[in-house]
């Protein structure tokens, strides 16, 4: 489990095809690799992926046909990632639990400067906008963010200067595409009202 609070932004170094799927080398300068292990799970842009090697400040992992298939921002040498290792029950849930399976890649309508902050529009597949809601929480590359508003299959977000500052949601731009989590208990809910019909 993870929180979606971002604790660096990684550079993908390598992305070398590996039968379909990919080997990935990420480079971190401030996610502290000092108590990652083999088998530890890391949030890359908000995908769950299992560390296979670790060399100093950089980490390697693999990512299936599947990841790949239903993700976006992986497979780009040269790129930018949001990073966070896996939540220790003692950690703060300083966002919401997010569980780093991404439910679907929204794309970017508008990005705007409003003064304080900007206003991010995505738009979600339309098999997932019935499980986001004004006020509720959604994940975008990993970030965890609150929903502020809902039109359809378009949702809002605000993203403050310090959001903008230690991500890379600072790189989208219209048209961009976006690994989107929604949030866990949504599911939990539909599951619960529909389970009679099973």
């Amino acid at each position: 489990m993870f929180s979606g609070i971002v604790a660096d932004v990684g550079l993908i170094k390598s992305a070398q095809d590996r039968e379909g799927g990919l080997r990935l080398t990420v480079a971190t300068e401030m996610l502290g690799m000092d108590d990652v292990q083999l088998g530890d799970s890391i949030a890359v842009n908000g995908v769950c992926l299992t560390v296979v090697k670790i060399a100093g400040s950089d980490f390697t992992v693999d990512v299936s046909r599947e990841t790949l298939n239903c993700t976006t921002g992986l497979e780009v040498q040269g790129g930018h990632v949001n990073l966070e290792k896996a939540l220790r029950l003692s950690d703060r849930l300083g966002g919401h639990l997010v569980s780093g399976h991404v439910d679907g890649v929204g794309t970017v309508i508008a990005f705007n400067d409003i003064g304080e902050s900007w206003r991010l529009i995505v738009r979600a597949p339309q098999a997932l906008a019935k499980y986001i809601a004004v006020k509720g929480s959604v994940t975008i590359n990993g970030v965890s963010l609150t929903v502020n508003q809902v039109s359809g299959a378009e949702f809002e977000v605000n993203l403050i200067p310090h959001t903008l500052d230690v991500t890379t949601l600072n790189e989208l731009k219209v048209g961009a595409k976006v690994n989107l989590e929604i949030d866990l208990i949504a599911r939990y809910v539909e599951r619960m009202m529909t389970a009679d019909a099973v």
